[in-house]
């Protein structure tokens, strides 16, 4: 039951965090708030590390896990909670930074051998389609006047997530997820010092509200995703949290209208279900059917 239903929890969960994000930036800027929570989480998971008796990486394993962080906890968390602490929604934040599988997809194309399926080319037609309505759609910024730094810093996020993914898929194969972990968010947590401590106030306001989001991001975002995760990668159902990521964005603008009434017209209702339509048929893979004891692959694309 749990396997069944985990891709689809970790999604629920996963879009939370652009939520959590706007919740408490309301009362810490954002580097300091980052700062906050990478500490947090390098003591809860070396807390892990020792109860899971994981492994902590040494040598080239650490380096490549401490480039691995510092791409997708600090670039993408970093240019996320920038982008939204400029006014932009969080709903529009995370369909922006969903797109990171077919910006993968590009890359793969554009730097190796792989080739797209047709699926997958209709799959980015789409999705450049998708984005044009949502950025033509009436959205409801939080401020007005930093939208272009706020569409940079999103940039920077989506960059992040892909350019790590990607580094993390090629190089850290072979690294404990709980101790590569604990060196990641050590490496986010070294490029958020610097930043804070010149370009922010570093006052935080002790709300509970404030204190309830950090708990939320540091224990149900950093641990129990990520243990859902690792329990899905042990029993195979890693590809299905990858088919359903698509359904972040949307998720994350269904909770922002709950949570804060982030509305967005006619256009932008339309350019989300695009664009969770093209990630869809991005990530999609093509299904498998066994014949004669040979596999062969279906004529879905």
């Amino acid at each position: 039951m749990l396997a069944r239903f985990a891709p689809f929890i970790f999604v629920v969960l996963w879009s939370s965090g652009f939520v959590g994000a706007r919740l408490g930036l309301d009362y810490a800027e954002p580097a300091t708030f980052l700062l906050m929570r990478m500490l947090a989480n390098v003591a809860v998971f070396l807390v892990l590390l020792v109860l899971l008796r994981a492994r902590l990486p040494r040598g080239k394993d650490l380096g490549h896990s401490m480039v691995a962080g510092l791409l997708i906890h600090g670039f993408y968390l970093g240019g996320t909670y920038e982008g939204i602490s400029m006014g932009m929604p969080a709903g529009l934040c995370a369909l922006l930074v969903g797109l990171q599988p077919i910006l993968t997809a590009v890359l793969l194309v554009s730097f190796s051998s792989e080739k797209l399926r047709l699926s997958q080319w209709i799959g980015l037609v789409i999705g450049f389609i998708g984005i044009t309505f949502v950025l033509q759609g009436n959205m409801e910024w939080q401020q007005e006047g930093q939208r272009e730094a706020a569409y940079s810093f999103a940039v920077l996020a989506l960059l992040g997530i892909t350019l790590g993914t990607l580094y993390q898929k090629k190089f850290c194969q072979g690294v404990d997820m709980v101790g590569g972990a604990v060196w990641q968010y050590t490496a986010a947590a070294l490029l958020f010092v610097p930043i804070a401590l010149t370009t922010e106030t570093m006052v935080v306001q002790w709300t509970t509200e404030f204190t309830l989001t950090l708990l939320w991001l540091v224990f149900v975002l950093s641990v129990v995703a990520i243990m859902l995760l690792l329990y899905m990668v042990k029993h195979g159902e890693s590809s299905k949290v990858a088919s359903t990521f698509y359904l972040v964005p949307p998720m994350t603008a269904f909770q922002a209208w709950l949570v804060f009434g982030e509305k967005f017209d006619g256009y932008g209702v339309i350019g989300f279900m695009l664009a969770a339509c093209a990630v869809f048929l991005v990530t999609r893979k093509p299904k498998l059917n066994t014949v004669a004891g040979s596999t062969v692959k279906s004529s879905a694309l």
